[in-house]
């Protein structure tokens, strides 16, 4: 499986139990992509990587409350807690993970004034990670994607490597779901419309 990758999407500690922006069950997840990794000759992470005071954090934002929304430069953004801040317990992987395969860690979300939940672009969906670029440099054309959270950057990842040309699937069983406001169901079907295949 030469021309595959496995990307596992941000299973740090600040999305699994115990952290600050926690998905239930978020490190149920982590013996499924143990398991993955065996079995793929590449693998990435993606590694949330937020500066301290970042713009979709919801502490920066007077008035505003976790898990609102507001109008950015770029678009809507969800306010999120102050979470995987640089350095931090928060932002490492997930103790379980056997992270140690991995060929390239894609950190995402350093810029102060955008968030960024794909694994190939920054919000404004312009600005690139340069990942794309990675995985044709090598010669890979398929990715199977796994991790957290199903409905926020496993999602806007599988979505965009579907638009870039990538033959897409994704683990679902591998993710567990933030679902605000049925963003689940929302973006599933998204996934499906784009041709992602949802194993």
């Amino acid at each position: 499986m030469s021309d595959e990758a496995l990307i596992v999407i941000d299973l740090q500690n600040d999305f699994c139990p115990g952290g600050a922006l926690a998905v239930s069950g978020g490190d149920e997840i982590v013996p499924e992509i143990n398991a993955l990794i065996v079995c793929f000759d590449h693998v990435v992470l993606t590694q949330d990587w937020h500066p301290a005071g970042h713009s979709s954090f919801a502490s920066q934002h007077a008035g505003k409350a976790p898990f609102e929304s507001i109008d950015m430069p770029y678009g809507p953004q969800t306010l999120w807690p102050d979470h995987c801040v640089q350095g931090t317990e928060g932002a490492t992987f997930h103790p379980g993970l056997e992270w140690t395969r991995a060929e390239l860690v894609i950190r995402k979300g350093f810029r102060k004034a955008i968030d960024s939940y794909s694994a190939f672009f920054e919000n404004d969906h312009e600005t690139p990670t340069g990942l794309a670029g990675y995985l044709r440099e090598r010669g890979i054309g398929r990715l199977t994607m796994a991790g957290l959270a199903t409905d926020f950057c496993v999602a806007y990842s599988a979505l965009d490597a579907a638009k870039l040309g990538f033959e897409t699937r994704v683990v679902m069983s591998a993710c567990r779901a933030i679902d605000l406001g049925g963003s689940l169901d929302l973006m599933t079907e998204k996934m499906k419309d784009a041709g992602v295949t949802l194993a």
